[in-house]
């Protein structure tokens, strides 16, 4: 004799009555192949999968119907736009008139081969990713979101070490001065009597992505930050890439307000990017505490800077 089990969320009613914005589950760990410009990439992802609950009466909803679309997807698909989409789609579909409004959030780590600044030497270097999508009454949002890390010297710590280095000049030379003289103390630690403080730091940006973009611009994105910053933290260096590090950092001396600036003009000029919101992080060698700066392109009823 075969026993009917029960279903709660569909048999039984709210004890007390009203809507939830999202219902659902988080930290789901599975492996998910994602496609990012024309590469097609396995990683390692914790998923956050929603929907809303807007009927006031019903017990739940059915989680378990979104779990089994996720799992086909890691099983026998790959992340794109258009699968994101699709789950969405499907998320609400699969609960009739429970939901409305569904939400996927997707956290991995990508892996980028980097080519280094003069040897051309190549390494891996770990993004932190998010992939969010939103689609809710008809409208759908889908947002990327990566951090960068890279390289900040304080524009006012280089100027106080040009004084004391101009200092410690004209202490050592007095009347006629001899260029080669000038140059062999110029290569001592006596010459460079001090150095400006910097840090590694790491930009946080988060765009949201046109209707018309087919996929996910992760790489554009990541070179946009790094092109315009002019200091991407390395991955295989020789020593001629660690002499050209130092140029670049004393050639773009940087507080967070100029970091800032600098990838807010860069994803301006980006037509792909319906929204974007930033936050500069400068994780100071000087103080204990952080430097940050925090900017959104400024839209009606976008991002907000917080």
């Amino acid at each position: 004799m075969t026993t009917k089990m029960p279903d709660i969320a569909n048999q039984a009613q709210a004890q007390t009555e009203g809507v939830l914005d999202w219902v659902g589950m988080s930290n789901i760990e599975m492996p998910i192949m994602v496609e990012m410009q024309g590469e097609t990439r396995q990683v390692s992802a914790l998923v956050e999968a929603f929907v809303n609950l807007k009927d006031p009466k019903a017990k739940g909803i059915h989680m378990s119907r979104l779990y089994l679309m996720l799992d086909e997807l890691s099983v026998e698909g790959s992340l794109n736009k258009a699968t994101l989409t699709d789950l969405l789609t499907n998320f609400i579909q699969s609960h009739g008139d429970l939901s409305d409004s569904a939400h996927l959030k997707f956290e991995f780590d990508h892996h980028m081969r980097r080519k280094s600044l003069i040897s051309g030497k190549r390494g891996w270097k770990a993004y932190p990713v998010v992939i969010t999508g939103n689609l809710s009454h008809g409208v759908l949002d889908i947002e990327l979101a990566v951090k960068v890390p890279y390289s900040s010297t304080c524009p006012c710590s280089a100027a106080l070490a040009r004084q004391l280095i101009q200092n410690a000049f004209s202490d050592k030379f007095t009347g006629d001065v001899n260029a080669e003289e000038i140059h062999q103390w110029l290569g001592t630690t006596e010459g460079i009597i001090a150095t400006p403080h910097s840090q590694r730091s790491i930009a946080e940006v988060k765009v949201k992505l046109a209707d018309e973009l087919t996929e996910f611009p992760l790489v554009d994105l990541v070179d946009a930050i790094e092109n315009v910053l002019q200091t991407p933290v390395q991955a295989a260096v020789k020593r001629e890439d660690e002499q050209e590090f130092a140029r670049l950092n004393g050639q773009n001396l940087m507080f967070c307000e100029d970091a800032g600036r600098r990838i807010k003009h860069a994803l301006n000029a980006i037509s792909g990017y319906k929204d974007f919101w930033l936050r500069v992080n400068h994780y100071e060698s000087l103080h204990a505490h952080d430097a940050v700066s925090v900017a959104s392109k400024g839209i009606t009823n976008g991002y907000a800077s917080k």
